[in-house]
């Protein structure tokens, strides 16, 4: 156990800590993420989004499957690929909301701003990141994987209490485009990641 830890410590390397940071930040987008934040905080009873509770659900998530990979989802008879698609498919339902100004999420569903669905999962702790995580464990050592995977998430954590600057940054007007420009690239990742994993089966 001492040996294995020190073993990791003498893999420590920033220069990999930053590529597996540079994959994690491209792939959680959590820039990208910001108009649909705002929408489901307007959303939102008491018009918040409870930061703390969606980065600690999504540190869990990531960090179990980074820890455990596949095998979790085999113990419930699930592979990855279908793991993906029912990603997908929040997606594209939250995408749908976003360009055509229909209601799927309700509002007495998110009490809290769709903390855990969406926000958590799938939008930081996705089929795309968990995938990516597993991908860089192959490529990096365990330490630099877990430091980027930390970083991005106090990443995630800063624009999540963030919201209201950004909303007196692009004003409604601002907001309402990028809702609708963001909801029309999501529909096109949701596919995407559908169409990718719908082909294992």
């Amino acid at each position: 156990m001492i040996f294995n830890i020190l073993k990791e410590i003498n893999l420590f390397n920033f220069l990999d800590i930053f590529s597996a940071f540079m994959v994690l930040f491209a792939v959680i987008d959590i820039i990208g993420s910001i108009p649909i934040i705002i929408t489901l905080k307007e959303k939102s009873k008491d018009k918040k989004i409870n930061a703390e509770k969606a980065i600690t659900i999504a540190t869990i998530i990531m960090i179990t499957f980074l820890i455990t990979g596949e095998n979790l989802l085999s113990l419930f008879g699930v592979d990855i690929s279908s793991f993906a698609i029912a990603g997908a498919i929040v997606i594209f339902a939250l995408a749908l909301e976003m360009v055509l100004g229909i209601e799927l999420f309700k509002s007495e569903d998110t009490p809290d701003g769709g903390t855990v669905v969406p926000i958590a999962f799938p939008l930081i702790a996705g089929a795309g990141s968990i995938t990516s995580l597993l991908a860089l464990t192959a490529e990096y050592a365990m330490i630099n994987v877990v430091i980027a995977l930390l970083l991005n998430l106090l990443l995630a954590y800063v624009v999540l209490k963030a919201t209201d600057f950004f909303e007196k940054l692009f004003g409604k007007g601002g907001i309402l485009i990028l809702r609708k420009v963001f909801g029309i690239i999501l529909l096109a990742i949701a596919i995407k990641l559908f169409k990718n994993n719908i082909e294992f089966f």
